[in-house]
């Protein structure tokens, strides 16, 4: 009975937050210069140079602006973001998440390893990814793209989501990364990398 409340409290707060997206007045070209402060890191429109950084452009403005809110309400923990973050609002974290989706990720240039690839696809065919990723790995609302992401990035992810470290997905990624293996993991990510 609990789990059924779980869900359904999660689906409501799920539909709030696409209602309360859909409303908010998304200026692409505000969250452009709002993004200036982002370029250190993430790089300019997204792609970030240091693997460690996730590639922001293409991903899906939801699950953007839900990051965004996590780390400001530290459900998500990251301290080079806490000063970012100190003084966005409600509307500058909207204005980015629009501005970074609306930009067009480039191929990644992790040159990954065929044999690894092969066997992260179909790890991730086991683990049925898809469901929740989409066909092609570009995400979906508050899902992540995690085509073409940095294998780094994917890495240090799916090892902090296995060892609790990352709690802020209501335990999908959680439950999915604990039956994985090292090697696991890094096939994943090179498969993930090799997407476009």
């Amino acid at each position: 009975m609990s789990g059924i409340g779980r869900s359904s409290g999660a689906a409501a707060a799920a539909a709030c937050c696409a209602l309360a997206f859909a409303a908010q007045a998304q200026d692409v070209e505000a969250g452009r210069r709002k993004a200036e402060a982002c370029v250190a890191c993430h790089g300019p429109g997204g792609v970030s140079s240091d693997p460690l950084f996730p590639v922001l452009a293409g991903q899906t403005p939801r699950y953007l602006y839900l990051q965004l809110k996590d780390f400001k309400e530290g459900r998500r923990k990251e301290p080079l973001m806490d000063p970012v973050l100190a003084g966005l609002s409600r509307e500058d974290m909207f204005d980015l998440a629009a501005f970074f989706a609306a930009r067009k990720p480039p191929p990644n240039a992790f040159k990954a390893d065929a044999g690894r690839i092969a066997r992260g696809k179909a790890k991730a065919d086991e683990v049925l990814c898809t469901m929740c990723h989409l066909g092609g790995f570009m995400g979906q609302n508050e899902i992540p793209r995690v085509a073409g992401q940095h294998y780094a990035y994917v890495v240090k992810q799916l090892r902090d989501f296995k060892a609790g470290r990352r709690t802020n997905d209501a335990g999908n990624m959680a439950s999915v990364s604990r039956t994985l293996t090292e090697r696991d993991i890094e096939d994943l990510a090179h498969y993930l990398s090799s997407l476009f």
